[in-house]
């Protein structure tokens, strides 16, 4: 293996990746961001799902809204739940109710109305995720969706479906993550700028 040639080729797609996202992606990363600011200035919070390296996004993604992003910003905490966190809860839940559940249970639990779910999938096709939106829309609440390739079963389910254009797993990760860093600090400066 020539691991110069193949970090030059990672990087290299990875950054065509992004510049397709900005072609293919922006309209609605901006919705999203519109969608997110409406639930905050309405008292609601965020609720986030994903499985491995997702799961990490979620808490990524909850630990900037609670404390900061922009470091020239002082406000106060976003109200954002990793649901990805809990230990007793996971093991618990897919002991007791099955993996497939767990998600879902959780949101049955602490999701309300006007709430909105961050449900991420580089396949689109978790079933655990799958449920989780199922549920959230049954709590009347509002689906954003962190997908990759095709976009999956959760295209179609979402009510905001952002898909990385890649079918690379590592690089709809990366896409993931830009997203995140764009929607948690226009969300921030909206709310919070001067």
């Amino acid at each position: 293996m020539d691991k110069r040639k193949f970090a030059i080729d990672s990087l290299a797609e990875s950054s065509e990746t992004k510049l397709k996202m900005q072609k293919e992606c922006l309209p609605d990363i901006l919705s999203a961001i519109d969608l997110l600011v409406a639930a905050y200035k309405n008292g609601k919070k965020l609720l986030l799902c994903g499985n491995g390296g997702s799961a990490a996004d979620c808490q990524h993604i909850a630990t900037e809204l609670m404390i900061r992003l922009n470091h020239n910003i002082q406000r106060p905490a976003l109200a954002a739940i990793a649901l990805t966190t809990d230990t007793s809860n996971l093991t618990a839940g897919g002991n007791d109710i099955g993996y497939e559940n767990v998600f879902a249970r959780n949101i049955e639990g602490l999701g309300n109305e006007g709430d909105v779910l961050l449900a991420i999938s580089t396949s689109g096709n978790s079933p655990n995720i799958v449920k989780a939106v199922d549920m959230a829309h049954s709590k009347k609440m509002k689906v954003i969706g962190f997908l990759g390739g095709t976009g999956g079963k959760l295209k179609s389910m979402v009510d905001l479906p952002i898909v990385i254009p890649s079918n690379n797993t590592q690089r709809i990760q990366e896409g993931h993550i830009t997203v995140a860093h764009i929607l948690c600090e226009v969300t921030e400066i909206e709310l919070y700028g001067n």
